[in-house]
C-alpha cells in the first residue's frame, strides 16, 4: 500500500525539507501552502525530478472549509492518507503580552492550534481502523518555546505550542488502539525564514551561544526526526515530544 503524506506549510523551511525527505523515502506527498504557489510548485518539481509523486494543495488551515476541501482533493488524487505533518504555523513581531492585540492572538491560535486540530480531525477520520482505515502516523511540529516561554518576544507563540504539546499527548492516547501514532517534534533555534517574518532575521546567530551545541540547527535536521517518527522504525513510539534543539 502506498504511503500518502500531507505536509501543511510544506512550501518552505521545515515543511519543505520534510516533504523532500519523505518523498525520497517513498511517500506520495501533498505539499500544502496558503499563498505562495511558486514555492510549493518548486518543491513538487524537485520531488518529481527525483522520481517521486507529489502535488501542491492550497488551503488556509485556519479555515475549516478549506481544510475539508484539501483532504477531499487528496482523496481524489492520491487515495486515503496515511501520514500527516502538522507544520503550518505563524509567528509575529517580538512584543510583550501587554502589547499584543486581539487580532494577533486570534491569528496565532487559529493557525497554530485550531488548524492542527482540523487537519488531525480529517486525518483521523480517514486513518483510524475504527473507520475502516489503514492506520497511520501524525507528527505535530511544536517548539522548544513551549517549555521556554519566550518572554518579551513570543509568549503567544509559546503558549500556542504548549497547546500543541497537550494536544499531541491527548490525541495519542485517544487513537493509539486505532492504529494511529501521534508524536511531536520541538525544534529549537533553526535556520529558517520564520525568524525574518517575526522581525528578527539574525535571531539564530544572536542566540547560538545559548545552545549547548553552540549553533543553530537546520530544517533538514528537523526533517530527519519527523520522517523517522512517521516511519516503521518508530512503530512503538507514540505520545512522545522529541526535542530537536541542540540541548537548549
Amino acid at each position: 500500500m502506498e504511503q500518502v503524506l500531507l505536509v501543511t506549510g510544506g512550501s518552505r523551511g521545515i515543511g519543505a525539507a520534510t516533504a523532500l525527505l519523505a518523498a525520497e523515502r517513498g511517500f506520495a506527498v501533498a505539499v500544502n501552502y496558503t499563498a505562495n504557489v511558486e514555492a510549493a510548485d518548486a518543491v513538487v518539481r524537485r520531488i518529481h525530478g527525483n522520481g517521486g509523486r507529489a502535488i501542491a494543495v492550497q488551503a488556509d488551515v485556519a479555515r475549516e472549509n478549506e481544510v475539508v476541501a484539501m483532504f477531499e482533493k487528496l482523496d481524489r488524487d492520491f487515495g486515503r492518507i496515511t501520514a500527516l505533518v502538522n507544520n503550518a504555523g505563524v509567528v509575529d513581531v517580538a512584543a510583550r503580552v501587554d502589547e499584543m492585540t486581539f487580532e494577533r492572538l486570534r491569528r496565532m491560535f487559529d493557525v497554530n492550534v485550531i488548524g492542527s486540530f482540523l487537519c488531525a480531525r480529517e486525518a483521523v477520520l480517514r486513518m483510524s481502523t475504527r473507520n475502516d482505515g489503514p492506520g497511520g502516523a501524525i507528527v505535530n511540529v511544536s517548539s522548544a518555546a513551549s517549555r521556554l516561554g519566550s518572554p518579551g518576544q513570543y509568549v503567544d507563540y509559546a503558549a500556542a505550542k504548549g497547546a500543541i504539546d497537550a494536544f499531541t499527548l491527548g490525541l495519542a492516547k485517544e487513537v493509539a488502539a486505532e492504529g494511529i501514532r501521534v508524536n511531536a517534534v520541538r525544534p529549537g533555534l533553526i535556520e529558517t525564514d520564520i525568524h525574518a517574518s517575526g522581525g528578527l532575521p539574525d535571531r539564530v546567530r544572536q542566540l547560538a551561544h545559548q545552545v549547548p551545541m553552540q549553533r543553530g540547527g537546520t530544517a533538514q535536521e528537523v526533517a530527519q526526526a519527523i520522517v523517522w517518527l512517521l516511519s516503521p522504525a518508530a512503530s512503538y513510539v507514540t505520545m512522545s515530544l522529541l526535542d530537536v534543539s541542540g540541548g537548549r
